[in-house]
């Protein structure tokens, strides 16, 4: 039985989606993991959608809830706190590229930058310091911090990759290298 679906061959011109079309297109990309508004109208863009047909899609899409910059920017944190802890800095750089807003950048920045915040899930690091230790040790798995000068400062460059600051570098490998050396006493 053939298929009544006809398929764009390669080469073929295709007609731009509809407002149908378009939603099917933007949910589906939404299918994987959340996404700003700039990936979804770069996405849009690619699939050859009219301007105005961009637009409402993209209005829908935020008008139901699908599309939120400042929910987005707070899933991106919570994902690399939970799975490859980095620095405020490096989130935000992250978060620039994904086509975040500034405002909200600034918002997010402002929400988590304070030393003393209450993660919302208890498994997630409180603050940049909590990032840092939690980064390190995933680092180090299970290894004590090395004596070595150079092996120390080679530790504290990949942290500062990782998008801290260096004074909480600093301060996190003094205090990785206190705990160490209190285990080596007992």
């Amino acid at each position: 039985m053939p298929r009544s679906v006809s398929r764009r061959k390669a080469g073929q011109p295709s007609e731009p989606p509809d407002r149908m079309a378009a939603m099917e297109i933007a949910v589906r990309f939404l299918g994987t993991r959340p996404r700003t508004r700039w990936e979804l109208d770069r996405r849009l863009r690619r699939a050859g959608a009219e301007e105005s047909v961009i637009a409402a899609t993209l209005d829908r899409l935020a008008e139901v809830g699908y599309v939120d910059d400042a929910a987005f920017a707070r899933w991106w944190g919570e994902q690399r706190d939970r799975h490859a802890p980095r620095g405020l800095r490096l989130i935000e750089a992250e978060l620039r590229r994904s086509g975040v807003p500034h405002e909200v950048i600034e918002a997010y920045r402002d929400e988590h930058a304070s030393p003393e915040r209450p993660p919302e899930d208890e498994s997630l690091p409180g603050s940049e310091a909590d990032r840092a230790r939690g980064a390190l040790e995933a680092h180090l798995r299970g290894r004590p911090l090395p004596k070595d000068g150079r092996a120390r400062q080679r530790i504290g460059m990949f942290l500062m990759r990782r998008g801290f600051d260096p004074e909480t570098v600093r301060s996190t490998i003094r205090a990785a290298g206190a705990i160490d050396a209190t285990d080596d006493v007992t």
